[in-house]
């Protein structure tokens, strides 16, 4: 039952901080052979060393793997574009070769040497641990809280996943795994690379780390691009909270398509799937199935495979399984290599972004809130995570995103987004002010830029990719019939933003 859990949900600042990165000699890049486990047609790969502390930049180092894909029409280059997958824990070294398999238009391939790189801690780039056992790897989101004694239970194992990061043999790390620290790390790649400015595009919780990045460098970012936006705080202790948001906004879309499809015998109408959902939530809370899979994992699944349009129908086949007593099937998405890194990396750099609160009353009270505002899953994302109890407190203030710097941001974003909800988005826009636009597309799932249909929005950021022309104000592109399913594969990196074993 694990691999069914782990399939499904991997699919998945007080004052803004110096700047803080060297501006030495670029090192020298020694391009070759990627590692075995991200070798593609055409990429090549490549370590640098940067500080593990920016503070003390001469001090310990490590490691940050990069990969290059060439342009395809050097003539037209313009110059690199870094690529971020999400997570934060999502490895990137292959990210440039899956975004040139799903689509990616020649003209943006033309346009730059498209770069991806494990982020610190991440994969080949010295990768941390917290010694997770085969029973703790599971989704870092927290399980459905039926009532103030289940954030409690959740509580406690929240403090032992924290005392394991805080004991293992990278702990010396923990302060240094966070979005600012990667953020510095990717000027040193632009750096090492001999380029002025860097373009970027980013998915998930890629956009926050992409506003972090032209936040500290606005004079060294060149076209950015934000796909499917975090709030400008991150995936905090108010971002996590979002999630239940996103939840609510995207159960329509599954609605619809288990009325149109009535073989799964979900129900006729959109009122009699969701009283559907909750009644399979509480037999299951009663009773779990016969692989073990109860209410709380019910409720996890359900919001894994809303990521994307082409889970839905296996999603309402699950449904229909639960309902009849049947075993449900193993979930699309393939398999995450090194779940125990991914989660760890991730916890590393949620947890040392920003103080989360440490009374466990806190978290009782958030879910009894989010019960009342957003039953079907309030109570599983306001529930207790490991950075209530983490063992290093952040290093500096988290970095506030603003107006200051040029007008070069362009951000995607689906109205009924799970992972990544449109309200959160619409506060990083009032944040940034003048320095983005934002486009808006009438579809549902996690990820925009060729992972949807709607030729609007695909279109506005091929062309800022390709020509740097933005839309003059902020674009609400029309719903459009679905005319594919959207990218050749279920890429586990988006369907796992927020798990990982999601979202970016």
């Amino acid at each position: 039952m694990r691999k069914i859990m782990t399939a499904a949900l991997v699919a998945a600042v007080a004052v803004t901080v110096a700047p803080g990165v060297a501006s030495a000699a670029p090192d020298a890049v020694t391009w070759g052979a990627c590692p075995a486990d991200v070798t593609a047609p055409g990429l090549r790969c490549a370590t640098l060393e940067v500080p593990l502390d920016y503070r003390k930049p001469d001090g310990a180092k490590i490691q940050v793997a990069i990969s290059r894909l060439a342009s395809t029409n050097p003539a037209r280059r313009r110059g690199v574009l870094l690529t971020n997958p999400g997570g934060p824990g999502g490895p990137g070294l292959d990210l440039p070769a899956v975004l040139a398999r799903i689509g990616w238009p020649k003209s943006v391939l033309d346009t730059y040497d498209v770069i991806g790189f494990d982020p610190r801690g991440v994969g080949h780039s010295t990768p941390v641990t917290c010694d997770l056992t085969p029973a703790q790897l599971r989704s870092n989101v927290p399980p459905y809280a039926l009532g103030p004694a289940d954030v409690t239970a959740q509580a406690e194992y929240a403090k032992g996943v924290a005392r394991q990061c805080g004991a293992s043999r990278t702990a010396s790390t923990l302060p240094y795994i966070t979005t600012a620290n990667t953020a510095r790390d990717m000027d040193r790649i632009r750096a090492a690379l001999g380029e002025p400015k860097l373009s970027y595009y980013g998915v998930s919780y890629g956009t926050y780390l992409g506003a972090v990045y032209t936040t500290l460098f606005p004079q060294r970012s060149d076209r950015i691009v934000l796909d499917s936006n975090l709030a400008p705080g991150g995936l905090d202790v108010t971002g996590s909270r979002l999630l239940a948001q996103g939840f609510d906004d995207r159960f329509p879309d599954f609605a619809a398509f288990a009325v149109a499809h009535p073989e799964y015998d979900l129900g006729r109408t959109p009122a009699e799937v969701k009283a559907k959902y909750s009644d399979l939530a509480r037999r299951l809370d009663a009773q779990p199935n016969s692989q073990g899979v109860d209410g709380k994992l019910f409720r996890q699944i359900t919001f894994g495979m809303f990521y994307y349009d082409a889970t839905l129908p296996y999603l309402a086949s699950a449904w229909h399984a639960l309902d009849t007593g049947a075993p449900i099937s193993q979930p699309p998405g393939g398999t995450v290599p090194d779940v125990g890194n991914v989660l760890s990396s991730q916890l590393h750099v949620v947890c040392g972004d920003s103080d989360w609160p440490e009374s466990v009353w806190t978290y009782q009270k958030n879910v009894a809130v989010d019960r009342i505002r957003h039953p079907m899953f309030g109570p599983a994302a306001a529930n207790v995570w490991p950075c209530a109890f983490w063992p290093a407190e952040p290093a500096e203030p988290r970095v506030r995103i603003g107006d200051r710097g040029p007008s070069d941001v362009l951000m995607l974003q689906n109205l009924r987004d799970p992972a990544t909800p449109l309200t959160g988005a619409l506060r990083l826009r009032q944040a940034f002010g003048d320095r983005a636009r934002l486009v808006t597309a009438d579809q549902g799932g996690h990820g925009t830029y060729l992972f949807g249909a709607n030729t609007c929005a695909n279109d506005a950021a091929t062309t800022f990719l390709a020509t740097g022309v933005r839309p003059s104000r902020d674009l609400a592109c029309a719903a459009e019939p679905a005319s594919r399913t959207p990218g050749p594969r279920i890429d586990p990196w988006t369907l796992r933003s927020f798990f990982a074993a999601p979202p970016s």
